[in-house]
Formats: C-alpha cells, sequence, structure tokens
C-alpha cells in the first residue's frame, strides 16, 4: 500500500502521532500477528472515538483495513471498514467524492461473494444519503457499478448505474453484457429495458444519453436512426415525445408499437408509470403483484411516493427517492 494511497482518506494535517501507532501495527500484521493486530486497532478506534477524535479514527481504520485486504485477511479488513463507516455515522461526516471513493475502494477488495460486502455496501448508500431511507448517493452508485462491471456482474452494475447520473457508462457496459451474454436477437432489448427504468426514475437526461451511446457503440446495430429493429426505433421515437409531453403522440405510439412491447411484459408496465410521469395520465387502480415482479416494481416505480406532477417530472433529470 503506498503512501499517496494511504492518505486519500485524510484530512488531518499532523499525523505524527497517528504515523507511530500505524507503524506498530503495521509491524504486527507484517509479523502475521493478525488476530493482536485487529485487536489493537479496535482498541484504538474506541479510544480515539471516545475522546472525539473522529478524523484520526476514520484514517486508521481505513488504512487498518486496506493493510488487511493487501494480507487476504478478509474478515478483519471488513470489520474495520464497518468501523469507517460508524465513524462517518457517527461524526455526521459531509458526504464528499473523496470518502465515496474511500468506500468503493473498500468495497472493491471485499471477497465478492461475502455477506460482509452486502451489509457494508447497503450501510454506505444509507449513509450517503444521511439515512434519510433514499437509494443511495448518485456518485457512490455510479463507484460502485464501475467496480461490479468490472467484476462481469453485469446485472448488479445495471442496478447502480440506473441510480447514478452515467447514461455514457451505463451504455458502455450494457454493450459488452448484451456482446458476451446475450443472444443477437436481443441486442435491442439490453437497451430498452435500461431507457424505460431510467424514465421511470424521472432520469430523462441519462435514458437519452444510454440510448444514443448504445446504439452507436454496439457493433451489431446498424447506424440510426431510422433502425432496423422495431423496438429501437419506438425507443427513439418515445424520448422525442417525451420531450414533447403531448398525450395524443405517446398513446399513438404505445398502439402502434404494441408487437414489439409483447416481447417482454414488463414493458407495457414501465410505459403506465411513463404516461403518469411524463404525460399526466391518472395511475391506474395498482395490481397487487407478487414475488420478484412485484418487488421490481415497487422499486423502480417509486411505491409510496407522491407523483411530483408530470411539468415538474420534466425537468428533474435526477434519480427518484425510493424506498
Amino acid at each position: 500500500m503506498s503512501e499517496p494511497e494511504s492518505l486519500r482518506c485524510s484530512s488531518v494535517r499532523n499525523r505524527g502521532g497517528v504515523q507511530r501507532v500505524e507503524g506498530k501495527l503495521r509491524a504486527s500484521v507484517e509479523k502475521g500477528d493478525y488476530y493482536e493486530a485487529h485487536q489493537m486497532y479496535r482498541t484504538l478506534f474506541f479510544r480515539y472515538m471516545s475522546q472525539g477524535k473522529h478524523a484520526e479514527a476514520r484514517e486508521l481504520m481505513y488504512n487498518g483495513a486496506l493493510l488487511f485486504f493487501s494480507y487476504n485477511q478478509q474478515n478483519s479488513a471488513a470489520d474495520l471498514s464497518m468501523l469507517v463507516l460508524e465513524v462517518l455515522e457517527k461524526s455526521e461526516a459531509k458526504v464528499e467524492d473523496e470518502i465515496l471513493e474511500c468506500l468503493a475502494k473498500m468495497f472493491s477488495l471485499m471477497d465478492q461473494n461475502s455477506p460482509e460486502r452486502v451489509a457494508f455496501v447497503s450501510r454506505a448508500l444509507k449513509w450517503s444519503t444521511g439515512g434519510s431511507g433514499k437509494l443511495g448517493h448518485p456518485k457512490l452508485h455510479q463507484l460502485l457499478a464501475v467496480t461490479l462491471w468490472k467484476e462481469q456482474n453485469y446485472s448488479e452494475s445495471r442496478y447502480h448505474f440506473l441510480h447514478s447520473s452515467d447514461g455514457e457508462g451505463c451504455a458502455q457496459m450494457l454493450v459488452e453484457y448484451s456482446a458476451s451474454r446475450g443472444f443477437r436477437s436481443e441486442v435491442d432489448m439490453f437497451v430498452a429495458q435500461a431507457v424505460l427504468q431510467f424514465l421511470c426514475l424521472k432520469n430523462k437526461t441519462s435514458a437519452s444519453v444510454v440510448f444514443t451511446t448504445y446504439t452507436e457503440k454496439h457493433p451489431s446495430i446498424e447506424k440510426g436512426p431510422p433502425f432496423m429493429q422495431p423496438l429501437l426505433n419506438f425507443i427513439w421515437f418515445l424520448l422525442l415525445a417525451v420531450d414533447g409531453g403531448k398525450l395524443t403522440v405517446f398513446t399513438v405510439l404505445c398502439e402502434q408499437y404494441q408487437p414489439s412491447l409483447k416481447r417482454d411484459p414488463m414493458y407495457n408496465e414501465y410505459l403506465d408509470r411513463i404516461g403518469q410521469v411524463f404525460f399526466g395520465v391518472p395511475p391506474k387502480q395498482s395490481p397487487s403483484y407478487g414475488g420478484l415482479l412485484g418487488n421490481l416494481l415497487n422499486s423502480l416505480m417509486g411505491s409510496g411516493e407522491e407523483d411530483d406532477g408530470a411539468e415538474e417530472a420534466q425537468e428533474d433529470s435526477s434519480p427518484i427517492e425510493l424506498d
């Protein structure tokens, strides 16, 4: 672990005392005394916290986590990573890019299949929005999405891209996802789902960017518009209709492209929500879906959220707040 990397999360100018302590702890880890070093880190954490030395505690736990990760001591590293979050929560630290990058760094080093990783990311996202129950800071979602993309965990990466503002990155990931895991006949469905979900989340800007970037960069899509695939033409017209805001155009468009929209039963559900958000269509009686389908609809369509109105939604290019 290089010195510049160890300083990334530090907001403390005078590190003399912390450096001396870290030197002793590093020596213990290098000798293989992992348990003793871990316990000493925890002892120092509670001591610093009781003294109100939040910056020192956060720095020490972060550097300790990186040290344990470098020796493949996953459990100890994950525990110190959680203590970093505890400092952030208790000190009511402001959300800054530097801190979000540190959290994403620890996430990237955790065992991909560990339950600690799931707990860490859930808690980190909650902290990043002030514990308000929102789904997390867009920047943190973007950093997580990139990490998961590198791990070829495309479905989880797509989820986090949807809650970021990085339409271009999402499109590039989807091109790779489609090329490596999808059928050639499904090339249009990968981007259609993403565009519809971005629109459900009121993120019109990212919806447009992901469509343009995907269709330009995908090797199996001929230059358009118009496109060879009817579904891509529908999405293109839909984005134009959203900009125009005319309900009649939206209605005719959905009717004309029903054969393409029947390829995925979720498309019309997404379009119902898009009609409400951008065209002022009154919500239908809420269907009582259960299981996976119900969870997907609730998460994407803002279960329990009040409608902001079509006009306001068109101006809002950020993800909506979801439970």
